[in-house]
């Protein structure tokens, strides 16, 4: 392409060349021209650079801009896919060991207490399609015993069933206790108790939890469970009646069991100035069948409250539980390998405190510490009052989670006593239990 103003130039600086010899103050302007002509190629040179580079600047940022769109797409695949349902099965488990020191067992305390072997459990959880599922089996030296295996679907927005061997809805959720020991209710089968049915569980919304459950029969299957030994369970069921003449740890000769059980749990949680508080209300009723008939009814009820203020955990319980068949004031139980007495109806109130405290302790992460206090009583059989004091706390550290638990107990299962017993000594137990979880 010609250049019009270099060509310009070269004209005027040659006339001007011409008109020079005859004028000798031409020769200044061409001097003056000459140099115009110098400038103006280094401003066309600066320009054709300046146009090179912002040709590079340009591609430059397209090159940009292209990465970081691709940069914004992997980003949004990659949160698409965290909010996928991967399919799979993961597994779990703990291993926990033992240590007490008790007022009632005179070898043990020559001995300075026992440290046993308590438990290795495995935990199976994880999703296959739409449906979950949710087992976990436990490995005594005693016995074997699986605690809860369900599958669950969300059938609706806030709606999930669970299906097999499912938590009974009922009081505190998911304890009424913070020790190792549970509350006096776990023992009368009314704290973590599971069985065999449908869970029909809302989730929270607007502030209020619904849970609706039916059981056919216990988790070993009722009265006609293909069982050796009805005591080899988690949660303790009845699982017979008593005659004046049996012991309290005797096998029962008289059995029965619950079925056609339905329960429901509803709990409004509120909202305050440091935390919120969940008010609730729990019943449930069903059958006691002996194997060839209806044997009676049995039902409970209670009221509870479980607050979190800061760091501070309240609970309190109150109910009652009945178990009507004629004739009859003491009922057998059974768990843990192990025959026990309760009263068929009684009266039943908790009240429970704890405190966490995050610490930093090398592998030390937390502690709580915490007094729980239940007492059962007006009972049926015109026994003593049971009841149980448990002031201690507890420790994690990575995957060790360990309880350090002074218990003082009357009539109490597994501190010296039953609940159909009839002492009017207190007992006391140390109780160190120490888990890995993995």
């Amino acid at each position: 392409m010609i250049n019009l103003k270099s060509t310009a130039v070269a004209v005027s600086l040659a006339l001007i060349s011409s008109s020079a010899l005859a004028n000798p103050d031409m020769e200044a302007m061409k001097k003056q021209l000459e140099q115009l002509q110098q400038q103006m190629q280094q401003l066309q040179q600066q320009l054709a650079e300046a146009e090179r580079k912002s040709k590079q600047q340009e591609q430059q940022q397209e090159q940009i801009t292209d990465r970081i769109a691709k940069q914004e797409q992997q980003l949004e695949e990659t949160v698409a896919k965290s909010d996928e349902k991967k399919d799979g099965i993961r597994v779990g488990g703990a291993v926990r060991t033992n240590f007490s020191h008790t007022s009632y067992d005179d070898d043990s305390k020559n001995r300075g207490g026992d440290f046993d072997f308590d438990i290795f459990r495995v935990n199976f959880a994880g999703e296959i399609g739409d449906v979950s599922l949710n087992a976990e089996i436990r490995f005594f030296d005693y016995m074997t015993a699986v605690k809860y295996a369900y599958v669950g679907y969300d059938f609706a927005e806030d709606w999930q069933v669970q299906a097999g061997i499912t938590k009974v809805p009922f009081g505190n959720w998911p304890y009424n206790s913070h020790n190792w020991f549970f509350g006096t209710t776990y023992y009368i089968g009314l704290e973590d108790d599971h069985d065999m049915g449908l869970l029909f569980k809302r989730k929270i919304a607007d502030n209020w939890q619904l849970d609706l459950g039916f059981f056919k029969n216990d988790e070993l299957g009722g009265v006609d469970g293909y069982v050796d030994n009805r005591s080899d369970r988690y949660s303790y069921d009845v699982v017979g009646f008593r005659t004046a003449d049996e012991g309290v740890y005797a096998e029962p000769v008289s059995q029965i069991g619950e079925y056609n059980t339905f329960s429901a749990r509803y709990g409004y949680h509120l909202e305050h100035e440091g935390g919120t508080t969940e008010l609730g209300f729990s019943a449930l009723a069903g059958g006691l069948h002996d194997g060839v008939d209806r044997a009676g009814d049995y039902n409970a009820w209670a009221l509870h409250l479980n607050s979190n203020i800061g760091r501070w955990n309240l609970q309190l319980q109150h109910g009652e539980y009945d178990y009507d068949i004629d004739n009859v004031n003491r009922m057998a139980v059974g768990a843990y390998s192990f025959y026990d007495t309760i009263a068929a109806q009684a009266t039943m109130t908790n009240a429970n405190i704890a405190y966490s405290l995050p610490v930093e302790w090398g592998a030390v992460t937390g502690l709580q510490f915490y007094n729980d206090y239940g007492i059962i009583y007006d009972k049926s059989d015109n026994t003593e009052d049971t009841w149980m004091n448990v002031t201690g706390f507890s420790v994690a550290a990575g995957g060790l989670f360990t309880y350090f638990d002074l218990v003082h107990a009357k009539n109490q299962p597994f501190v010296g006593g039953s609940i159909a017993g009839d002492s009017d000594e207190t007992e006391r137990r140390f109780n160190i239990n120490i888990g890995y979880y993995f």
